[in-house]
């Protein structure tokens, strides 16, 4: 039995994606507190999203959560160069600027915001629509009736990937109080959450 080769055209072959490489925020920090804009644009949409999803789980309104997180940005541009440590510490301080701005505009409106329009969520058709918005808007109802400080680490941690030590710089407590915080905080989602499987609270 002879073997038959088969020759490979690789002008046809299909490409293999390749992930976009990370921004170097340390590096566009710099240029930005330099005065670079263009820079400070890489950095905002590097960052936009993670500081609206975090603004938009405090306010839970839409326009508000846009309103705000733009302010942050802006606040963020004119202090860049006060940013100590540069590229090492941005992401917290950037997110201490959104806890601080988020804070005073909800004691300015002494209220809490109702959620009057549906987060946005990608799907593949209608009935996964609907769970995912379900699950999604319980979760965003569970996390919202927590006290402040808990709110904030669950936020940052598990939604926003931040370690105790950066969650520390945001709010301005010790690693060990964040470790209690969180603990009681889960505590809480738990009991609130009561009987769902953890994959339905996504």
């Amino acid at each position: 039995m002879s073997i038959r080769t088969v020759e490979v055209d690789e002008t046809r072959a299909t490409p293999v994606p390749v992930a976009p490489e990370p921004p170097d925020i340390p590096g566009l920090v710099e240029k930005a507190a330099t005065g670079d804009v263009d820079a400070f644009g890489e950095l905002y949409a590097a960052c936009l999203n993670p500081i609206y999803r975090y603004v938009l789980y405090h306010v839970r309104d839409t326009m508000t959560a846009e309103d705000v997180t733009e302010d942050v940005f802006f606040k963020a541009w004119k202090a860049i160069a006060s940013c100590k440590g540069r590229g090492q510490t941005f992401v917290p301080w950037l997110y201490r600027i959104a806890h601080n701005h988020t804070m005073n505009v909800l004691r300015r409106e002494n209220r809490n915001v109702s959620l009057e329009r549906e987060v946005v969520i990608e799907v593949e058709g209608p009935e996964e629509e609907v769970a995912a918005r379900l699950s999604r808007k319980t979760l965003f109802d569970a996390i919202s009736c927590l006290p402040p400080n808990q709110k904030d680490v669950i936020i940052l941690k598990f939604i926003e990937g931040l370690d105790n030590r950066e969650i520390g710089k945001v709010i301005n407590k010790k690693e060990g109080a964040i470790r209690v915080l969180q603990m009681r905080a889960l505590s809480r989602l738990r009991q609130q959450l009561g009987g769902m499987e953890p994959q339905d609270a996504v």
